[in-house]
Formats: structure tokens, sequence, C-alpha cells
């Protein structure tokens, strides 16, 4: 999915040093850190959209203040990785550092994985100091405040790159909310308080512009999609999905499986002439209408777009940078709701769906495109895919407004295969255990204020979304194997007591 025009994303790579190694010593610092530049590239390999680019290597304060400023303007830059080659006195970093506004990854590294032992003499020592060069970038980083990301290893260990990765993926999720448009048809959920926030603050905090669309601004687009492109996407629902015999050309619901397709096209077409995109919809402010969409919203999940029921724009931009941070990952993220709980003692699991939009990223199964009854919204049956998440490890994160900052809450989970058969539940749906224990993620989730809206995501882990939290200032709230009641309530009062000490005034 493409909203937005700006430049593929990069990952610029700066490196430094100090003059007074001389020339000769600098061309090996230069090569040396293309190579690192290169490795690194290799190791994130293809399934990350993002280039890393060599800068010059960085001698004085005036070039660094100047390539700080230059990756602020870039609109391609994502973020930025440092990494003190020798020894670059820090004082010549402070000005450039101060003025980034963009993410930083502090890597601790070196060129070479070992060390030739007999070899080794007072030239290879002043070339290799990365050892307490980095600790000088490092004091200097405390000293001024900067928030970062530290990652210590070579770049030829597994790890490491699993850890930058992680780092450019939230990375480019940050970058997308700077620039994201949402369109919200109909307002929320009347009554409901979760779903509700600060939309000034939101654009302020990640760059999200959240704006509010007649639903029948939204009609106008459906009904003038042309009958021709409704025959061509009913045949490619067809050709994609086990569509049921009734909505089949001459079924007796065939309309209704045209309706969908009419309101998906009309969707579409408002969604990318805005270049919006996340959305919400909301079942009490329909306008004209005729079906909740349905089908149309998770296909357009599907194709990236962020999406939050009954008006919820946060869970909407929350999915939105997830989907961006996942891209070229298997598993599938989707808008998700806990719903119900299995309670039997030892087996307790959480069946989680929605009224109709779940994304089918979700599962590897081919998914069934049908129709059923829906007793709320007051509309015509609304057509939908059905299908069970596939099983595996995964996290559920929600985003809540507390009034003096947005609260990020995260559980580990693991998706299971439902204990039997679901054969009059007429939506998608996931099971999952939740970590460490149901009553424990419950009881933890319920102390965060977390929403029941969330994002369900088989293709990110927790170290990417609390690396997002850090970059966009935002709180998390972990949620894991080794939690407790206890200890969750405590680092709620810690956090509560740091973001009240630490408000500007």
């Amino acid at each position: 999915m493409t909203v937005n025009d700006t430049p593929a994303p990069e990952v610029w790579f700066l490196t430094g040093s100090q003059a007074l190694y001389g020339p000769e010593t600098l061309d090996q610092v230069a090569a040396q850190s293309q190579g690192i530049v290169d490795r690194l590239a290799e190791q994130l390999g293809a399934a990350l959209p993002v280039r890393v680019v060599w800068k010059p290597v960085l001698l004085d304060a005036t070039s660094i203040h100047r390539q700080m400023l230059e990756a602020n303007a870039a609109p391609g830059c994502v973020g930025v990785i440092a990494w003190m080659h020798t020894f670059s006195p820090a004082k010549m970093w402070i000005a450039g550092l101060d003025a980034l506004r963009k993410p930083l990854l502090h890597l601790h590294t070196q060129a070479g994985i070992a060390l030739p032992w007999e070899s080794i003499d007072m030239d290879f020592m002043n070339l290799n100091q990365a050892a307490h060069g980095d600790r000088e970038f490092g004091y200097i980083q405390s000293r001024i405040g900067i928030a970062r990301k530290t990652v210590a290893g070579h770049v030829d260990s597994p790890v490491v790159a699993r850890r930058v990765g992680d780092w450019v993926r939230a990375s480019l999720g940050r970058h997308e909310l700077s620039s994201l448009r949402l369109a919200r048809f109909g307002d929320n959920m009347r009554d409901v308080a979760v779903t509700e926030g600060d939309k000034v603050e939101a654009q302020l905090r990640f760059g999200v512009s959240v704006n509010t669309y007649g639903v029948n601004d939204l009609v106008a687009v459906v009904d003038a999609v042309a009958d021709d492109d409704v025959d061509k996407l009913c045949t490619e629902y067809a050709d994609t999905y086990r569509v049921t015999p009734d909505l089949l050309r001459g079924g007796e619901r065939h309309q209704s499986l045209r309706e969908g397709a009419r309101i998906e096209l009309g969707l579409r077409a408002f969604l990318t002439d805005g270049r919006f995109g996340a959305f919400t919809t909301n079942f009490e402010d329909l306008g004209g209408l005729r079906q909740l969409p349905g089908l149309a919203v998770q296909r357009l999940m599907a194709d990236g777009y962020g999406f939050g029921g009954e008006g919820d724009w946060k869970t909407s931009v929350l999915l939105r940078a997830v989907k961006t941070m996942a891209a070229g990952l298997p598993g599938g993220t989707s808008f998700m709701e806990d719903y119900t709980y299995h309670l039997v003692p030892g087996e307790e699991k959480i069946l989680g769906a929605h009224m109709l939009e779940v994304c089918p990223t979700l599962t590897t199964r081919t998914a069934s495109l049908e129709c059923h009854p829906l007793g709320i919204g007051g509309r015509e049956d609304p057509v939908r895919l059905r299908f069970t998440a596939d099983p595996g490890p995964a996290v559920v994160a929600g985003l809540s407004d507390l009034g003096d900052r947005f609260r990020l809450t995260v559980n580990e989970i693991d998706v299971v295969e439902p204990d039997a058969a679901l054969p009059r539940l007429p939506v998608a749906c996931a099971v999952w255990e939740p970590r460490p224990s149901l009553s424990t993620s419950a009881e933890s989730w319920l102390m965060a204020g977390a929403p029941h809206h969330t994002v369900l995501s088989r293709a990110v882990g927790v170290e990417v979304l609390e690396d997002f939290a850090d970059m966009t200032e935002t709180e998390i709230m972990t949620i894991g194997a080794d939690t407790t009641p206890r200890s969750f309530q405590r680092e709620l009062r810690w956090n509560a007591a740091y973001h009240r000490l630490a408000a500007r005034l």
C-alpha cells in the first residue's frame, strides 16, 4: 500500500573519528566502516524495505552538526546508526546530537570479530579503539539525555542483526506515523470512554493527522462505483476465497456480495484520493451505507491500512504502525478485541474476534466468504471473511490515552487452535493463551487501563514495540512470562511518578 510519494526509506550510518590519526589511518577507518555497512545490509536482508547508507567519516563538530541537520531534513531518512570506530572526542558531538530529531541507534562494534593475538601492535591498537571510543560516545549521550537504543556485538552475529533489524522496523513505524492521515467516518461509539483521546496530542507525539468525514461523503463515492468494476471485483472474490453458493452469481444473496464489493471499491477510492493510510468506521453512524463494511475493511487491512472499529482512531493508528513495522515478515497483523473467556482450570484461553473486522493475514488457509445476519447497526446482512487465526507466538497491544501521556500495553501470547470447531460463529476469530496466565494477564491489563480494542500481531515481537515506544516517547507496559500482578502494579506506580516528575511545565 502506498499513500505518499516520499523516497524509499534509508538508515544513515555515521562513523566517528578525529583528524589526529592522519590520512592513512582515516582511509582504513573509512574502508572498514564501509565494510561494516555492507555486512549489516547483508544481515538485514531483503525482508527489510530499507537501505543502509554509508556517510563519510565525521572528524569535527561542524561536519557532525551538518550531518545531523541533513538527516533531519531528508524525507527518506528514518533513523541514524552511529559507531565510534576510533576515539572521537565527545564534545564534538554535543551540537549534532542535540539537533538530531531522528531515531538513533548506537552500534558498539568493531571491524574484526577476532583479535590477531600474535601480530597486535600499537598501530592495530590505535586503529581499533571502539572499545573505549564508544564509551566516550555513550557518556555524552547520557550527559545530554539522548534517547537511543544501544546494541553491542559484531555485525556478523545473528543476535546483533536481529536487534538492529527490530530497531529499523520500529523506525519505519515511527516514520510512517509522522505523515499519516487518518479518516474517521463518523464519530466514536456513544458513551464509550477508551476510544476517546486527544487528537492534538497524538499529532504532536506521533505526527498523525486525525480528522472526521461525514459517512455520506463516503456514500457518494460508493454510489458512483461502476457496475463493471463491481463485476470484476466479484470475480476476484470467487478466485481468491471459498465463496458460499448463495453469494455466487445466480445465488439468492449475490446482491449482498455486489454491495460489499461496491463498498470496498468506494472506500478504497476515498482513501486513495485523500492519501489516507488509516480509517475508522462506526456501526452507530452508517449514513446511507446499506451494509456495515466488513469484507472491505478486512481486505484493506490485508493491504496494510490501519483500522479501528467504533471510531477507535488510536487502535487504527497503532495498527498502521505495526503493519509498517511488520513489512516482509510472515504471521500477519490485525485489529482485534478480547471477546470472551474459556475459564476451565488449566485450560484458560481467550476467544478474540470483532463484529466483522479481523484481518485475513492472520491465516495461511483460504478464508470462506459468507453472509450472515448482524443484529446491530440496522442495515442489510453484511458479507465477511470467516477463518480462524493460525497458531504461534504473538503479541496483543493496545494504546490508551491517560490524559498526561499515551500508554502502550503489550501482552505476549500464544495463538492456539480452538478446542473444537466453531460452526455457528459467523465471524473470523483468534484463540490464544496469554502469558503468563489468563488471570495475571487480565489483572495486569485492567490495572494498566489498557483498551478492549487491540492489535494482534504474529509478525513483530516485544522488542520492536519497545523501540517504537522509546522513539515516540510513549510509556510501555509489557505483560510476559515473568510478570506478576504485584510487580506490574509497582511498575505502574513507578511510571506514574516518573511521568509526573518529567512532565514539561
